[in-house]
């Protein structure tokens, strides 16, 4: 992790996701950009200069934003980080895709609008978008304080797939965070809920992960992905929950669209999407 994107609207949950993304680059020595988009009600980066007076809310805006960026620089800055900051205006999550893939970052950290209700809600629809079409890690900070270096991940997964190649980007946070990693199966079928068939795909997953320490496997029976989730996490600790999707086509195999919006809806924890 050399390069790190933290698109941020200034709201409690962004700033707790421009903390993270502070620590985790100082953890992996990494560079970090903050970015902001602004909608404008004209194009601001053709205007003249003299008709700029013409929109006092925009300009006030404008002004509010730099200063934002700025502290978030003074605060990375701080900490001897490498820092660039960003203001783009006429919002669009095109932009901040486009944005990532110019400056090769290898991994996104942003947060949830802090809104409880309807996942648009919660995530803000640029987050949804990014979550979907980026082809980097992606970090969603939520509700709950975000506890870091993350010491428990629950990785959750139907195992049916190769996902070991996505998993790297885990066990790579893991090691840095000496984190435990909970490898973590919801067996939604009735007729095949023995749960020492549902171990047997964990199985042999982890032996396409040679070396793999500090780990468990779970099955949870549950009538859900996310109920099994919730269950999972009444009775063991985690910091972040993290899961792999196709991007575009929907989350993998378990994780329809549904079923990954619920989990995000309702879980307080940080979600961490990898998209394979």
């Amino acid at each position: 992790m050399k390069n790190i994107l933290v698109p941020t609207d200034f709201s409690e949950n962004c700033t707790k996701a421009a903390k993270l993304g502070i620590d985790m680059a100082k953890l992996f020595d990494a560079e970090i950009h903050f970015f902001h988009l602004i909608q404008t009600p004209v194009d601001w980066v053709k205007l003249e200069k003299e008709k700029e007076k013409r929109h006092p809310e925009t300009l006030k805006k404008i002004g509010s934003a730099k200063s934002a960026l700025r502290e978030l620089e003074k605060k990375a800055e701080q900490e001897h980080l490498k820092c660039q900051t960003f203001l783009q205006y006429q919002v669009g999550t095109k932009h901040i895709i486009k944005h990532s893939g110019h400056f090769d970052h290898d991994f996104i950290i942003t947060g949830s609008s802090g809104t409880k209700g309807a996942v648009r809600e919660l995530l803000g629809s640029y987050v949804e978008e990014i979550v979907r079409k980026s082809d980097v890690p992606v970090i969603v900070v939520k509700e709950d304080e975000v506890a870091f270096p993350f010491k428990n991940i629950v990785f959750v997964s139907d195992f049916e797939e190769d996902v070991s190649q996505a998993f790297k980007h885990v066990i790579s946070i893991a090691k840095k965070c000496n984190a435990h990693i909970h490898l973590l199966r919801v067996n939604t079928k009735t007729d095949t809920n023995s749960i020492q068939a549902g171990l047997k795909p964990i199985q042999t997953f982890v032996e396409k992960v040679p070396g793999l320490k500090h780990y468990s496997m779970f099955v949870n029976n549950e009538p859900s992905v996310e109920v099994g989730i919730n269950t999972f996490l009444t009775y063991e600790p985690a910091d972040l929950i993290a899961m792999c999707t196709h991007g575009n086509t929907g989350f993998l195999n378990l994780f329809s669209k549904s079923i990954a919006e619920g989990v995000a809806n309702h879980s307080t924890l940080p979600v961490m999407t990898i998209r394979i």
